[in-house]
């Protein structure tokens, strides 16, 4: 799971040139992207970045199959890095030399929904899709794009640790309070093992305050609102945990790979973490398995999609829509990505995803997909990165101690508001 899970955000357009691009993509509509028309075929171009880096031959074979099901449509396919995609996508936005289809992570789909750069696509059948991950590609009651892989996170545990200390086990039904709760009594410090380990950063708050019945930001999204009761609960629920179930920023919480190793290590009991994780715990030498995510006031697991879109540019907007529907639903796209790890496919009927639920470690991979029965979405303004960073960096010092939670969630939310402005 290459692209998602590294649970960065790409980009996120400046809000001027977001406007323009807004202009650009309405005004243009007469400039066609390279598709062409001819003889009773038709050419569609498809921007993308997930098959980078490995994954081409496996969207060459989805293509190969679009078109032996669709000969009368062909589809030629541009291929970009994550790193520099965003870039180019932006530049032929603006343009009008945009492909007719292009991918979106879901931070980036909201920018160019809400910039008329998207075309409306018409007579979706729902049905085929998980909902949460249909809905996450819908903007004011439209449908602007169309799931195309997902990764999210459950809760990690170490059942060789809840045996030993005689805690019963995870289940779908806990909340906080019976995290917490098992948490404390799996800490052990003079044996340094940790009860619970979960990051201290700007996405894990997001969720936790979603969890809370929270809103971060008001609905018409210019300013922050998350410096209320759900949000001291949500900072209090991440803060109070270090140094007392979880490890600290001084016994390096935080750094790169500390919490895959000390649970690898056999070191820590449960470890909210996303589902890329599968792999690299495969060898672990006990047993473990996965739940979803406790929740306090509600669930809500945090949910990483990207999707394909139509260009609001394009003159073949029917075949383009044919061919993302295809890219997105068709058993031969959920064969290939089973079969190649190429992150999740987003269809509903679980009976396709057989090879995946019954791959082994861990053992309850029904959790993934029941973890997608109420999910929340990242919040998403122009200046993306420094709201992260910001509310990361207030969350950190209230759980160093270098400031109380209430200070902290103040600043963090004083920091949004001049962003947005």
């Amino acid at each position: 799971m290459i692209n998602i899970a590294r649970r960065s955000v790409a980009p996120v357009i400046a809000a001027g040139l977001a406007l323009a691009l807004g202009a650009c993509a309405q005004g243009s509509a007469t400039k066609s992207s390279d598709a062409a028309s001819s003889g009773g075929k038709t050419t569609i171009r498809y921007m993308n970045f997930s098959a980078n880096g490995g994954h081409e031959k496996d969207l060459d074979t989805i293509k190969a199959a679009f078109e032996k099901a669709n000969p009368t449509i062909t589809v030629q396919i541009e291929t970009t890095p994550y790193d520099s995609y965003f870039t180019k996508l932006q530049t032929a936005v603006a343009g009008g030399t945009a492909g007719d289809a292009f991918e979106l992570n879901y931070e980036n789909f909201v920018t160019y929904a809400s910039n008329g750069s998207l075309a409306e696509l018409k007579n979706v059948d729902g049905s085929k899709y998980k909902p949460s991950l249909l809905q996450a590609f819908g903007a004011d009651g439209k449908q602007y794009g169309l799931p195309e892989s997902f990764s999210n996170v459950v809760l990690f545990y170490n059942k060789d640790l809840f045996k030993a200390a005689g805690v019963a086990e995870p289940t779908a039904d806990w909340t906080w309070k019976d995290e917490q709760a098992a948490a404390a009594k799996l800490t052990d410090k003079s044996k340094k093992v940790w009860g619970d380990y979960q990051p201290i950063s700007f996405f894990e708050f997001y969720k936790a305050l979603g969890q809370s019945g929270g809103q971060f930001l008001s609905p018409d999204k210019k300013s922050a609102t998350f410096n209320s009761d759900a949000g001291r609960a949500a900072a209090e629920f991440l803060v109070s945990k270090s140094g007392k179930t979880m490890p600290t920023e001084a016994q390096g919480a935080g750094t790169p790979d500390f919490d895959s190793k000390l649970f690898k290590d056999g070191k820590l009991a449960m470890w909210h973490t996303g589902i890329w994780m599968f792999s690299g715990m495969a060898d672990a030498k006990f047993a473990w398995d996965i739940a979803v995510e406790p929740g306090n006031t509600t669930k809500a697991s945090a949910m990483f999609t990207n999707g394909a879109v139509v260009s609001a540019q394009s003159k073949n907007q029917a075949a383009a829509q044919k061919w993302v529907t295809f890219l997105t639903s068709s058993d031969e796209m959920v064969q290939k990505r089973l079969e190649t790890s190429w992150e999740l496919p987003p269809v509903a009927d679980e009976a396709k995803l057989s090879s995946y639920l019954d791959a082994g470690k861990p053992a309850n991979r029904k959790a993934v997909f029941a973890s997608l029965d109420a999910t929340v979405l990242p919040p998403v303004i122009a200046r993306q990165q420094e709201m992260q960073d910001a509310v990361s960096k207030e969350l950190t010092s209230a759980a160093a101690g270098r400031k109380s939670v209430a200070a902290a969630l103040t600043d963090a939310e004083n920091a949004v508001n001049a962003l947005l402005k």
